[in-house]
């Protein structure tokens, strides 16, 4: 058997690979939209991928089902509940789908993430005929962690968090805890990722270790798990609901997306764009955004987490049309940037201006400045009782950890809905752990027309280290 494992660190994602060795048949299950690593694999292993498997439609990201097949002729199979308006094979409880005489995958229905999802177990046929070596659980168990209940609602209609969750319990209690505690659980998310609460690190994991430690899998009784689950659920970001739709939709292809990279801009352009509502989506760093960029930018560094967040604080496209993005970035990084954004869906961008220190140069008039306020100057007034309004914009759970005295706390993902619950009378001043999400979350206060911004450089971390001197002292 041949089982490979592909993370998408930026988004903690997971997707898999799996083979015969004997007929060197492939099945790909929740692939990332782009394809070229599954297809370099194969070329290289001389596999041929036959079938796309999605475990359920996922909320944050595109699936790059629709690229596989187009490149490979691989069907595509989705959990019996789920519908589509491409191509599709339903997939039940109890089918089968052999790779080869080596190699059976068998699925299992385990609604509760989502209705439609689907496990999948991993047969090894020449080690053990008799009882899976894996299962591919999609967002229905993580190492440390279960699904969210909530997706569906979120989309408006469909069940409630509640009743997911019972579904979920169910599926979990009567399907995947019977199988053997040497069965691997390979999810399709780790750390860092919102489709759950507390995702481990670590890629996989035996199950018999999660019926062990996996809080969600100790809970005793079906009421319990359910109000373990429905509680304390972090905000969801808008555009998860619009990834959901993609996934169920025939859509354009990747590389209609990705060609604007190609479209270089001058300012005049960019700002015709913007004129004509299109948003101006900035990726440099922090810093030199501070130092000027186009009034009425939005600002997502291009580092870490840039897709995701690019997608919780853009205006979210609308189901029949792209929202037109014009991105200005350092030179030679806007085709990064339009695939990073074509991989949560935002495939609308119409050009890139990747020389902004010229072309702001060239227009002085349309050039804006974000102030940034040094640890050292925010502590010093935070000691003298003259702190500025501070919109602290990361989760409820680093925010219950520690936080400026008097700060207010909307998580980045929520703001862009939230705006009018900051000050215009105050002084504001955003912050995060470390400057990358209050930066952005300035430029949507600026965006909106708050007279007075500035973001704290260094966020909370360099704050702390600037207050540690003092607070031990209170301490002793």
């Amino acid at each position: 058997m041949i089982l490979e494992r592909y993370s998408l660190a930026c988004l903690s994602h997971a997707s898999y690979l799996v083979a015969d060795e004997t007929t060197r048949r492939a099945a790909v299950v929740d692939p990332q939209r782009d394809v070229d690593r599954y297809l370099a694999d194969a070329a290289a292993k001389g596999l041929t991928i036959a079938h796309v498997i999605l475990t359920h439609f996922h909320a944050d990201f595109v699936s790059g089902h629709l690229e596989l097949a187009a490149a490979t002729g691989a069907d595509v199979r989705v959990g019996a509940r789920g519908t589509t308006d491409y191509p599709s094979v339903p997939v039940r409880d109890g089918d089968v789908l052999d790779l080869g005489p080596a190699v059976r995958l068998a699925f299992l229905e385990t609604p509760g993430h989502t209705p439609e999802s689907v496990c999948v177990l991993v047969y090894d046929r020449a080690r053990d005929p008799s009882a899976p070596a894996a299962v591919f659980t999609g967002d229905t168990l993580f190492v440390g962690d279960v699904g969210r209940p909530d997706l569906a609602a979120a989309g408006g209609g469909g069940p409630t968090p509640a009743e997911l969750a019972g579904e979920l319990h169910d599926s979990l209690v009567r399907k995947l805890l019977p199988l053997p505690d040497a069965t691997v659980v390979y999810p399709a998310h780790g750390a860092g990722s919102l489709c759950g609460k507390a995702l481990g690190a670590e890629p996989c994991s035996p199950l018999g270790v999660q019926k062990r430690t996996n809080a969600a899998l100790l809970a005793r009784t079906r009421d319990e798990f359910v109000r373990l689950v429905t509680a304390d659920l972090p905000e969801l970001p808008a555009y998860f609901a619009h990834d959901a739709a993609l996934n169920r939709r025939r859509r354009p292809m990747l590389s209609a997306a990705t060609a604007a990279a190609d479209r270089r801009l001058g300012i005049d352009e960019v700002l015709a764009h913007h004129a004509a509502g299109a948003t101006l989506l900035d990726v440099r760093p922090a810093g030199a955004f501070a130092a000027g960029h186009v009034r009425g930018s939005v600002h997502v560094g291009l580092v870490g987490r840039f897709a995701s967040t690019a997608g919780a604080v853009l205006d979210r496209p609308a189901p029949d049309r792209a929202t037109p993005i014009v991105v200005l970035a350092p030179p030679g990084k806007g085709p990064e940037a339009v695939l990073r954004l074509g991989r949560v869906g935002f495939d609308g961008v119409v050009g890139v201006l990747d020389d902004v220190p010229a072309a702001l140069a060239a227009r002085p008039d349309v050039v804006a400045r974000l102030p940034r306020t040094a640890p050292d100057v925010l502590a010093d007034a935070v000691a003298a009782g003259r702190a500025p309004w501070v919109l602290d914009v990361r989760s409820a759970v680093e925010f219950a950890s520690g936080h400026v005295p008097g700060a207010v706390n909307v998580p980045l993902t929520v703001l862009p809905r939230r705006l009018s619950e900051v000050p215009r009378d105050r002084a504001v001043l955003t912050m995060c752990e470390t400057g990358y999400r209050s930066s952005t979350a300035a430029s949507l206060l600026l965006r909106a027309g708050h007279p007075s911004v500035a973001d704290a450089d260094g966020g909370h971390v360099a704050y702390l280290a600037m207050t540690s001197g003092d607070l031990a002292a209170g301490l002793g």
